[in-house]
């Protein structure tokens, strides 16, 4: 809109200027009146309707037409007139489409404004040289500006189609990234959810069923024991809970560090399997909370796994997080299992998952004489 304002502003002005000087020195005479009608018409026909060439193809014809016919008649009757180009032929420019045709246009109206000024100037040799002069010195001047503007329009055009594929690429990257990060945070819960509340609300049905046993056999001392258990493991399981709903650490390790949350998983499974659990820790560096909670995930999925699946009545745990060596190991004398049989289950492969969040790995060992799970961290400064 600010743009269609500037070439209103521009049409009058030069139609006011170029009309004032025409009388001023010519004064109104019956060909002079023809310039000043000519004139007049294409200010009309511009407001009427030239001014709409840019979204109106019929509009863009008429102004061209109005141009081609009007421009020639107003040279003819003063060479004043001619001044009118400085007007026109930004207007041709603009609402022609295609450069081949465009100049042709140009050149065509060149050629009738040069003969239009040749009869106004007096239709002599001085006047056709005149005419020549200024019409090819007017043609080269607008293609040459005409050239260098649809240039720059070009690679404009170019570069914003550039910026529309940059802002379209950016969106989709916007959108993987959101769905990656809703993925990520879907599979951190699958872990978290299976490495605590699954674990704990299977320890809490194997308590009730051996609770229940006992009560069965009349051993109400022993049911006893094993409903606090029972009680414990539920507090314990709610804590989790609400820990992972706030997403903040693991209760066992506020206050006390990886060594103290592991001591008391030991103990809390030796109260609900009555398996012996032997826990060792050595730590000399600084541990990362996040990677606390790493290290005592992997111990409780490895001691889960213990519980349901090797039949073992011994278990052990050794940590080493020193600058020469970061380990956890945990061992078994269980039945042991085949490395390479397929598996169903989430344990292993979400324990390898969330170690190598961490950049470390684990390794298994398995036998008849049980089965050993390292796992192995980079080394660092903890943070």
């Amino acid at each position: 809109m600010r743009e269609m304002r500037l070439w209103h502003v521009g049409i009058v002005a030069v139609s006011v200027v170029l009309s004032g000087i025409v009388v001023a020195t010519q004064g109104v005479t019956p060909r002079t009146s023809v310039g000043l009608i000519a004139l007049a018409a294409f200010v009309v026909g511009w407001f009427a309707v030239g001014w709409r060439f840019e979204h109106d193809d019929r509009a863009a014809t008429f102004v061209v037409v109005l141009c081609l016919v009007l421009t020639p008649v107003a040279v003819w009757s003063s060479p004043t007139f001619t001044t009118m180009q400085t007007i026109v032929f930004p207007i041709i420019w603009s609402a022609m489409c295609g450069l081949r045709r465009t100049i042709i246009v140009n050149i065509v109206f060149s050629i009738l404004v040069g003969i239009a000024l040749f009869f106004s100037t007096g239709a002599d040799t001085g006047a056709l040289v005149q005419a020549v002069a200024i019409e090819a010195f007017s043609l080269a001047f607008s293609i040459s500006l005409g050239l260098w503007i649809t240039t720059i329009e070009r690679r404009s055009a170019e570069k914003q189609y550039l910026l529309d594929e940059l802002r379209d690429t950016q969106q989709k990257l916007a959108a993987l990234s959101r769905d990656a990060g809703v993925t990520s945070e879907r599979e951190r819960l699958a872990r978290e959810i299976h490495d605590t509340i699954a674990q704990d609300l299977t320890g809490l049905v194997l308590i009730a069923q051996r609770a229940s046993r006992e009560l069965a056999a009349g051993d109400t001392a022993a049911a006893g024991q094993q409903l606090a258990v029972l009680e414990e493991g539920a507090r314990t399981a709610l804590a989790e809970t609400r820990a992972l709903v706030a997403s903040s650490a693991p209760p066992s390790l506020d206050g006390h560090g990886i060594g103290g949350a592991l001591e008391r998983l030991g103990e809390r499974f030796e109260r609900e399997t009555s398996m012996l659990v032997e826990v060792t820790s050595t730590v000399s560096a600084a541990v990362d909370r996040d990677l606390e909670v790493v290290l005592l995930r992997c111990a409780q999925e490895g001691l889960a796994n213990v519980r349901k699946h090797s039949g073992a009545s011994r278990a052990s745990i050794r940590l080493s997080m020193t600058d020469d060596e970061r380990s956890l190991r945990i061992a078994d004398n269980g039945a042991g299992f085949e490395l390479d049989a397929p598996r169903d289950g989430f344990g292993l492969n979400g324990m390898r998952e969330r170690l190598a969040l961490v950049g470390g790995t684990l390794d298994i060992e398995s036998g008849a004489d049980g089965t050993t799970l390292l796992i192995t961290l980079p080394k660092g400064d903890g943070s």
